[in-house]
């Protein structure tokens, strides 16, 4: 018998003071059996640093042809593709084909610094990606907070996060590759 999704319910007070967005967004997340909470939490992370009016999850992990978060208009051109995790180029060459602007947010222990190595020379050719680092003990302290009901106040100012909780406080400094 098949494993169901584990449906996750976050309420985000978002500050960013960087792009002046200040909202409170209820948040529904379904994650997948083979989703660790650390994956779950850059998800909710990649929300709050991409947030936006348009901005949804997609299916994820259930659909290879899709990011993990993106922005559609009118036309369902997509505007803005997020991707999370250490992807081959053909995945980010189709997300900059596909999209106006394309986003990366690279994690893992261990394994950044070497997948950035190999890639960067090649990704260089895409105008419209960014691509961020964020810190293994960072988003590892970010996965203690994962529960069925997440409450966060999630504050960005100069390109630093801060992540609060009843029970923590996290500091996250996403480092941009490109």
């Amino acid at each position: 018998m098949a494993l169901k999704s584990t449906i996750i319910k976050a309420q985000l007070s978002l500050s960013d003071m960087d792009r002046h967005v200040y909202q409170d967004f209820n948040l529904t997340l379904a994650q997948h059996p083979s989703e660790n909470e650390q994956r779950l939490m850059i998800r909710l992370l990649a929300y709050a640093l991409n947030a936006c009016e348009g901005l949804e999850f997609t299916k994820g992990l259930c659909a290879d042809d899709e990011p993990e978060l993106w922005v559609k208009n009118y036309s369902e051109e997509i505007e803005l593709w997020v991707e999370l995790g250490l992807p081959d180029e053909k995945r980010l060459k189709k997300a900059c084909n596909k999209s106006k602007q394309v986003v990366l947010y690279t994690y893992g222990e261990n394994n950044q610094a070497t997948w950035w190595q190999k890639h960067q020379p090649k990704l260089y050719d895409f105008k419209n990606l960014s691509i961020f680092s964020l810190d293994y003990s960072a988003t590892q302290a970010l996965a203690q907070l994962a529960e069925r009901s997440i409450k966060l106040t999630i504050t960005i100012q100069d390109g630093e996060v801060w992540v609060s909780s009843d029970s923590a406080n996290i500091e996250i400094k996403p480092q941009q590759l490109m």
